[in-house]
């Protein structure tokens, strides 16, 4: 077949890890619906891990136009990947992975006799060096950034509050206000800012990693965004004047959902989990009353210590609240001592304990009324879309300042960050779930009504897709 009459063929390279790869997958499968070729390229660590726990296989057979690819990111088989080796990933993916991207790109591998050569490249912002591969070999490239776009304005600003001495900052003060973020005067603290902004140290490797942000970004065509402009538009203003062309498709998990069911299509549902998911947490909220439910999960990366879980074990049971919690097997770093009598009673009567659940099937479960997150933004989005109000307890990156939005600006729930006290769990617990239950579901119903309105016809999210895609036609 003449390869001008092939669809254009687009390259996603999403960032190696959990929630950045499960955003993109389903851009992937949003743009496989509307016609495109997709190379979705996971590095082999990740590669190997969706093919063990996810059904990426069998979902994406139904798309001849796919295909899943698999990348050295230059580290040893055995790197852990997280916590501190994260800055390591990095690092690598910076000087090795670059070299073997465009060995890719030039190969001819990733065409065919039914396959254009690619024609266009999606890439994760925070990978800056994917723009330079992209330029040497010719090829437009569009960032995608899968944390909120008020962290990215954050971001953004990190050399206007290093130049206006607020950052670094010494002391702990964390409840200073922060004056050199515009749109965000009023509200915003210290304590709101990224936590690596907190080590006093500009030479710090996470905040080195964030500082050219606000010149990396704009040198894309453009930027895609997993968020709405109901929930983010006076923030989404601000970003315009560095990135005019925005693209915001959020929330992607509902999109998806959204266009398959209007395709009625018979698509398997979507799992692009790095854990082996626990579905008898399915069966147990069947059992439960309606709204009872505090869903607990702390995501894919955060760490706690035994002091702080024994802290969030005893919150739980003493808030009398019917409680699941998710606690991945490497989520504790020590080993857990004897479970003392009343906690084991307590969870046995009330609660329910996993290595990892089907977050977006107990998100929309009728028995959940409340959730306890990590406040990672696919979490925030999910919990958004089904109208569950949160208590956020970030960990870090953007998490702390999606808390303070969560709490301050959108009034979805309650910001517990910098504290871990069992009486404090215990307190925001019942006032979530008890003493401002009516309060807080009157403003997740407005927000997640809000969510679902920017997917439909003419809506805004609805109507950047379409120019997503055109764009990548006119490419």
């Amino acid at each position: 077949m003449d390869q001008e009459m092939l669809p254009p063929h687009v390259l996603i390279f999403p960032l190696p890890l959990q929630g950045p790869v499960n955003s993109m997958f389903k851009l992937a499968e949003l743009l496989c619906l509307s016609g495109l070729h997709v190379t979705f390229l996971a590095t082999d660590n990740i590669h190997t891990r969706l093919l063990k726990y996810s059904n990426i296989q069998s979902r994406f057979d139904s798309y001849p136009g796919f295909r899943l690819e698999s990348i050295s990111d230059g580290l040893p088989e055995d790197h852990p990947r997280s916590g501190a080796g994260l800055i390591e990933m990095f690092d690598s993916l910076k000087t090795k992975n670059k070299i073997l991207l465009k060995e890719l790109l030039t190969s001819g591998k990733l065409n065919s006799d039914s396959r254009r050569p690619v024609t266009c490249i999606i890439a994760d912002g925070i990978m800056g060096y994917t723009f330079d591969v992209a330029k040497e070999v010719g090829l437009p490239i569009i960032y995608v950034r899968t944390i909120s776009a008020c962290c990215l304005w954050v971001f953004f600003c990190l050399p206007k509050l290093i130049e206006s001495g607020e950052l670094p900052f010494a002391g702990d003060d964390l409840d200073t206000p922060i004056k050199s973020i515009p749109g965000m005067e009023g509200f915003f603290r210290r304590r709101d800012l990224p936590a690596f902004c907190r080590s006093g140290n500009l030479s710090d490797p996470t905040l080195q990693l964030a500082l050219p942000e606000s010149t990396e970004n704009p040198r894309a065509h453009g930027l895609i965004l997993n968020t709405f402009d109901d929930l983010e538009g006076p923030i989404l203003s601000q970003i315009r004047s560095c990135c005019p062309n925005l693209y915001t498709i959020g929330p992607l998990h509902s999109h998806l959902k959204y266009k398959l069911e209007g395709e009625s299509s018979s698509s398997l549902p979507s799992s692009n989990s790095l854990w082996k998911e626990d579905m008898s947490c399915i069966t147990w909220l069947d059992s439960q009353p309606p709204k009872s439910v505090i869903y607990v999960s702390f995501g894919s990366l955060a760490v706690m210590t035994k002091e702080q879980y024994m802290e969030f074990w005893y919150g739980l049971v003493n808030s009398g609240s019917r409680f699941l919690w998710v606690i991945r097997p490497d989520s504790i770093t020590s080993d857990s001592a004897e479970i003392p009598p009343e906690l084991s009673k307590g969870t046995e009567e009330r609660g329910y304990i996993i290595g990892w659940a089907p977050q977006e099937e107990v998100l929309a479960h009728t028995a959940v009324g409340g959730f306890l997150t990590h406040s990672g933004w696919n979490s925030t989005l999910e919990s958004v879309v089904e109208g569950i109000p949160m208590i956020c307890w970030p960990y870090f990156l953007d998490q702390q300042v999606n808390s303070r939005f969560v709490g301050e600006v959108w009034k979805l729930g309650l910001d517990m960050k910098d504290t871990c006290d069992r009486v404090i769990v215990e307190k925001t617990v019942r006032e979530l779930m008890e003493d401002r239950k009516d309060e807080f579901r009157k403003s997740a119903d407005q927000m997640a009504k809000f969510a679902k309105q920017c997917l439909m016809e003419g809506g805004s999210s609805y109507c950047n897709l379409e120019r997503l895609i055109s764009d990548i036609k006119a490419m």
